[in-house]
């Protein structure tokens, strides 16, 4: 079958469902109103609370939200489960789950004076939950860092070869990449300080992410090991550091200029990857359906937590609640963006879903790590173009990492945030204790040498991705369930809370499922079980504490819930 039929099919349902489903959520459920006063109006304080208009704050949002999760996620996936269940779940997901569960976040937040999704919880919970909840929330934003962090890394160190001795990628991209990073720093000095309009901004800073993808070929950055620390190591430890600059610098310097070329360069992607899919002529020659998986990686329930952001991302309460609440200038703007781009989101993830599409069964290219797909997809699909491969793959390794920066640094700065309300610590130190925290944990967990259950050293973010998932999307189901009573203790609609409770216990189910699956891998050695030495220990440790954290959550939210329906619950406490 040609993948243009399946591409376009999946879009149609997407825009019908923003149409109708997405319309009905926005209005019924969530009661989207214009009349009320935005906390960026409220609030204004030009470093978070800055009112801005929904074409800037829509590339920010979804180039932060889409980032690596809606290209890796679905790239393994589809490899494991074949590409049929994969577009099932991203598809019915998105409508169903995905959307509902963004909006709701960021529509919380803004009825809650931009707090996060953890004083939502808070609030309309309790402060127990709100703890738990703020305990959970960090320890993924951990896993998050860690996994994202080494998958650019590789690209920093590894290569591809595509033919006659020619191979894209390792030190040209990270040369690419240092040059983009620097092209937002000087776009949102320029935009702040002089009379330099964002539409003019935009055309003269677009061109130039180009031309570093150019300029990089030319003069790669290889850096060598250093002692005991690889060259991956040590760039990880360089995008930490970075991740720590710009999670305490205000927005207008980095997050939103760096987010609008972000989201310019994603949408570029997916123009490009629709002309090859149009005018390609290519065929699904990988398997539809590989069977139901394996013991260690069943379709039930781990094809849910693989795709990940792909169809729905706990990460994106987190988003919606952080930052994006904080800087909305009408309510209205909620639909668009909140449910909006996490169906857009779902589009990248039916384009790297074509990317493993169009390989065959047995192809090589399914060894390497899903940004080499993706960029391999994307080479191809350029060529139609008359540009050559080796630009594409670049353009392809360039545009997977741009879309990580995006989310590695909010998740700094969101960090810094959870930090901040747990500790009541604020003003500069508290900013560089809190979001310094944050970057080195992951730092100190790159030191550590994982092995697969089969004992076999493998890539940290190869192991952390499945953590990262389960963590993903049970922090969507956890944040679901937040919004499900606040949607009880405040919603016209007696009956909205039902829209988001069934998609929370569904994916409450699911991943808590998944970790069972991942700590027995770890654990269930030839039947017996074996506590795993050190390092490997890690992966079932957090696979507990994450459930322990699950199940005291949902403890606290059916005893609410339960008081809620008897109609014995007291009032909410008025947040201040």
């Amino acid at each position: 079958m040609n993948i243009l039929f399946i591409f376009l099919g999946g879009s149609i349902i997407l825009f019908i469902a923003y149409k109708t489903y997405g319309t009905f959520i926005s209005k019924k459920v969530y009661e989207l109103d214009d009349s009320h006063t935005m906390p960026s109006v409220e609030l204004e304080d030009g470093l978070d609370y800055v009112p801005t208009d929904a074409k800037f704050l829509a590339g920010q949002h979804f180039s932060a939200i889409a980032a690596a999760g809606p290209v890796t996620g679905p790239i393994l996936a589809g490899a494991a489960f074949g590409w049929v269940p994969t577009l099932l779940w991203i598809l019915g997901g998105t409508i169903f789950i995905g959307g509902v569960h963004d909006m709701g976040a960021l529509v919380a937040s803004i009825r809650n004076k931009g707090r996060s999704i953890t004083e939502t919880v808070r609030v309309h919970v309790s402060k127990r939950a709100w703890i738990g909840f703020n305990i959970f929330i960090y320890v993924a934003l951990i896993f998050i860092i860690v996994a994202f962090t080494d998958i650019t890394a590789s690209a920093f160190v590894n290569q591809i070869e595509i033919g006659e001795g020619v191979f894209v990628g390792g030190g040209a991209i990270a040369t690419s990449s240092l040059i983009y990073l620097a092209l937002p720093i000087i776009m949102g000095i320029l935009l702040r300080y002089t009379k330099l309009s964002l539409l003019w901004a935009t055309i003269i800073f677009l061109p130039l992410v180009g031309v570093a993808i150019w300029v990089g070929q030319f003069i790669p950055l290889n850096i060598p090991a250093i002692g005991n620390f690889t060259p991956a190591q040590i760039w990880d430890i360089l995008i930490l550091l970075y991740c720590l600059i710009a999670a305490v610098v205000p927005v207008w310097a980095l997050l939103q200029p760096r987010g609008h070329l972000g989201g310019y360069f994603m949408y570029a992607s997916i123009l490009v990857a629709f002309i090859g899919i149009l005018f390609g002529g290519f065929e699904a020659t990988f398997p539809a359906f590989k069977g139901m998986g394996t013991a260690a990686n069943p379709l039930f329930p781990m094809l849910f937590i693989t795709v990940a952001c792909g169809a729905c991302s706990g990460f994106h309460s987190l988003i919606g609640s952080g930052t994006t609440s904080k800087q909305l200038k009408k309510e209205s703007d909620a639909k668009p963006i909140g449910y909006g781009m996490m169906l857009l989101e779902s589009v990248v993830a039916i384009i790297a879903l074509s990317t493993v599409m169009i390989l065959a069964g047995d192809s090589e290219l399914l060894k390497k790590s899903p940004n080499f797909i993706y960029a391999s997809g994307l080479g191809s699909f350029m060529g139609l173009l008359g540009i050559p491969k080796s630009f594409g793959i670049a353009f392809g390794l360039m545009a997977f990492t741009t879309f990580v920066y995006d989310t590695l640094d909010i998740c700094t700065r969101l960090g810094r945030f959870i930090i901040t309300e747990l500790t009541g610590w604020k003003g500069k130190w508290g900013r560089l204790f809190a979001a310094g925290i944050t970057a080195i944990i992951p730092g100190i967990m790159f030191l550590i040498k994982l092995t697969g259950p089969d004992g076999k050293p493998v890539a940290a973010w190869s192991i952390f991705w499945k953590t990262f998932g389960s963590s993903n999307q049970l922090l969507a189901g956890l944040a679901l369930i937040g919004i499900t009573v606040w949607l009880m203790n405040t919603a016209k609609n007696k009956k909205a809370w039902l829209f988001t409770l069934i998609p929370a216990i569904f994916m409450f189910v699911m991943s808590s499922w998944a970790l069972i699956v991942m700590f027995r891998n770890y654990t269930i050695v030839d039947g017996v079980f074996t506590w795993p030495n050190n390092p490997n220990m890690i992966i079932p440790i957090t696979c507990l504490i994450y459930l322990g954290l699950a199940v005291w959550m949902a403890i606290e939210s059916a005893i609410v819930i339960s008081k809620k329906v008897k109609g014995t619950a007291a009032l909410p406490e008025t947040a201040e």
